[in-house]
């Protein structure tokens, strides 16, 4: 018998869930009781994972593209700062639901795996957030290149506490 994370199991023909206290019985049955669940080849996900949508996936590759109008409609989320030492001086001034599950992603380009989040803001708007940063770090930047400027990380800093102030500013009204 196969076991796939804590409390659940393949046997060949079927996965079953295993409760904390021992008892066994077919996931289907488990996933039927509780219908608010998200399970990805047999693994649960939690409700605060970004693309989370109740069902059973056999790939997250499914989950995630069953999920995207959940992507694409959420407003709220982080506009951040990353940096990579192979490219001193430069920033990249970016939005995405989490900044650190964004850097991981940046990561599979680097052999080193030393992109950084050197600065984020949860904001109520990230795209509409992230367009102020551009436009504040474009002005205040020696050059840039679309996402990326060649800024003191300290001024980029500053625009993203400003842009926090903002929609601090707009949520408190």
């Amino acid at each position: 018998m196969s076991i796939i994370g804590k409390n659940m199991e393949f046997d060949g023909k079927e996965w079953w869930y295993r409760s904390p206290r021992g008892a066994r019985r077919r996931l289907w049955s488990n996933i039927k009781k509780n219908k608010e669940r998200m399970f990805v080849n047999g693994k649960y996900i939690k409700k605060t994972h970004p693309l989370w949508k109740e069902g059973n996936y056999r790939t997250f590759e499914d989950a995630a593209f069953d999920s995207l109008h959940n992507y694409t409609k959420t407003k709220i989320g982080e506009v951040y700062i990353i940096s990579n030492p192979a490219w001193e001086g430069w920033y990249k001034i970016g939005m995405a639901i989490e900044a650190d599950d964004r850097v991981t992603a940046y990561q599979t380009s680097s052999p080193y795996r030393d992109y950084k989040v050197m600065y984020k803001v949860k904001v109520n708007n990230r795209r509409e957030a992230e367009q102020k940063a551009h436009r504040k770090a474009e002005k205040a930047a020696e050059k840039y290149n679309s996402e990326w400027f060649f800024i003191d990380i300290d001024e980029a800093v500053t625009i993203l506490q400003n842009i926090e102030e903002e929609y601090k500013d707009e949520t408190n009204t």
